[in-house]
């Protein structure tokens, strides 16, 4: 799963608002503040929406043991 910490990075090495992300994810401005902010926990569909358009843009997630390590970009 993505982590908050992973979803800010990714936005600021592609220079992307949340409204920008929000756009391109299908996934509401609002709803990605919240979470950046480790304000909520979204669906994995959610997540899913945010980690497809990271990806479409070039981003990889790292994980070791299954926790969020950072981003990588292709």
């Amino acid at each position: 799963m993505l982590s908050p910490s992973q979803t800010r990075a990714a936005r600021a090495w592609l220079n992307w608002s949340k409204q920008d992300l929000a756009k391109k994810s299908n996934v509401s401005a609002k709803s990605i503040a919240r979470y950046e902010k480790g304000r909520s926990l979204p669906y994995e569909a959610t997540l899913s929406k945010l980690r497809t358009a990271f990806e479409s843009a070039g981003i990889r997630f790292e994980f070791e043991r299954g926790q969020p390590k950072g981003i990588r970009v292709l």
